[in-house]
């Protein structure tokens, strides 16, 4: 089978990775890719914006499935194209696609659902923003509704810094993404990610992961895409697992089916563990980056065939097999990010600090030029390790990025500390 896969970043090329190793695949396309999904995939210059040229292309090439990483052209309506052309495609309609393109959307299907989730209120002014604002408890979580690229998101820890939000939001700090905005309490207790194939009616649960938002080390600065993850959450107990499926996963698929606008894809839960249980921050309707690059690390199983029983509507009878070991990202970012991340610098070292054992060096914001490796984004690279234990998996990885040759890129250095701290507890 030839597949194309949509998007070029850290999450496509473990994507990429994974699917190259099917004895289902035949080809695999990738659009637009980077320097690292070459290694395995035919690059190519395809405006994926123009929907009609996507589908050209896949008739053209003989494409079976195509396969869309990031979220914008999920909301946009890439996979309903595709699909109207009769071709597979992995990934939700861009109406199912809503519960990530908008958190006031989200909100409501949890108050229709009795879904446990933050208290919370949508308002498109300012004005009527922040008077309620001004009524809540301190700190509070002021979002922008649209996509932000996981920028959009800030804890006010007063009015000052509420207001502020605020307004950026209404005066075009996100663009559309902040023309309505979503304002909530603040949670208290440990995030994880859940993660679970869906075919619309049935579900298959995947893997947990934790990942570190903020820039700085002690999860400080200011919020990112991710600087670093690692899988399986050790806060996600079996127990806590199935309470997760129970009260927030089939509840969200059923009442998306109810509402006529079923889920088809990878449902991806931010939750936070509170005193009264697992709540839901936000779904993602994609692959999480960084989470995708560890889940690929864990996943034993032949990725394609599951990717197939989601859009055949054949979970119900499909399981998927893991490695117990833990696995482990850290993500190189260039200086600057995410405010101005400084492009055009040079990289090396790669084939010494991919050879570490049980490394893989994914990447994300690259590009080649005359065979040498240049910078071209804001996360570049994402250096991922597996091992026996959180520790194991953490020392390999940092291992691999102190051979990386790269002055003008950072990363934090205290990636998995949550979970190393727990292991030496035990």
């Amino acid at each position: 089978m030839k597949v194309l896969l949509i998007g070029g970043g850290g999450r496509e090329h473990s994507l990429a990775w994974a699917l190259s190793a099917s004895p289902l695949l035949t080809e695999l396309f990738c659009a637009p890719g980077n320097a690292g999904i070459a290694d395995v995939a035919r690059c190519i210059d395809l405006d994926v914006g123009d929907h009609a040229a996507v589908v050209t292309f896949c008739g053209q090439e003989g494409i079976g499935l195509v396969v869309v990483g990031p979220e914008a052209p999920l909301v946009a309506g890439l996979a309903d194209d595709v699909r109207a052309a009769g071709i597979k495609c992995f990934g939700p309609s861009a109406d199912a696609a809503q519960l990530e393109g908008s958190k006031a959307f989200t909100k409501e299907l949890c108050t229709e659902a009795s879904i446990p989730t933050a208290a919370y209120g949508s308002f498109a002014n300012a004005e009527s923003a922040n008077a309620y604002a001004q009524e809540q408890p301190l700190p509070i979580v002021v979002k922008a509704d649209g996509l932000a690229a996981g920028k959009g998101v800030v804890i006010a820890e007063t009015m000052v810094e509420a207001k502020a939000a605020i307004d950026a939001c209404f005066e075009g700090a996100f663009g559309d993404a902040g023309s309505e905005v979503v304002i909530e309490e603040f949670m208290i207790g440990e995030e994880a990610s859940f993660f679970a194939l869906v075919d619309g009616e049935n579900v298959l649960g995947l893997a947990t992961a934790q990942d570190h938002k903020r820039v700085g080390d002690g999860d400080t600065g200011p919020n990112t895409g991710g600087m670093g993850a690692y899988s399986p959450a050790p806060v996600m107990t079996d127990a806590l697992k199935a309470q997760v499926m129970d009260t927030i996963i089939l509840p969200t698929v059923r009442t998306m089916a109810k509402r006529g606008t079923p889920f088809a894809g990878v449902l991806y839960a931010g939750l936070i563990i509170t005193d009264e249980g697992p709540k839901l921050i936000e779904y993602n309707t994609r692959f999480g980056d960084p989470e995708c690059q560890v889940l690929m690390m864990r996943m034993k199983s032949d990725l394609l065939p599951a990717l197939l029983a989601a859009c055949d509507g054949m979970l119900g009878s499909f399981d998927l097999r893991w490695h117990d070991d833990v696995a482990l990202t850290v993500v190189m970012a260039a200086d600057g990010y995410p405010d101005a991340p400084k492009k055009g610098t040079t990289i090396g070292g790669l084939d010494a600090a991919g050879a570490i054992e049980g490394v893989e060096i994914f990447h994300a914001g690259t590009k080649e030029i005359n065979g040498t490796l240049i910078a071209n984004g804001g996360r570049v690279l994402n250096v991922t390790a597996r091992g026996t234990s959180v520790a194991e998996a953490q020392t390999r990885a940092y291992e691999a990025v102190g051979l990386i040759e790269w002055p003008e890129g950072f990363c934090r250095r205290d990636i998995g500390w949550r979970a190393i701290e727990r292991e030496n507890k035990q």
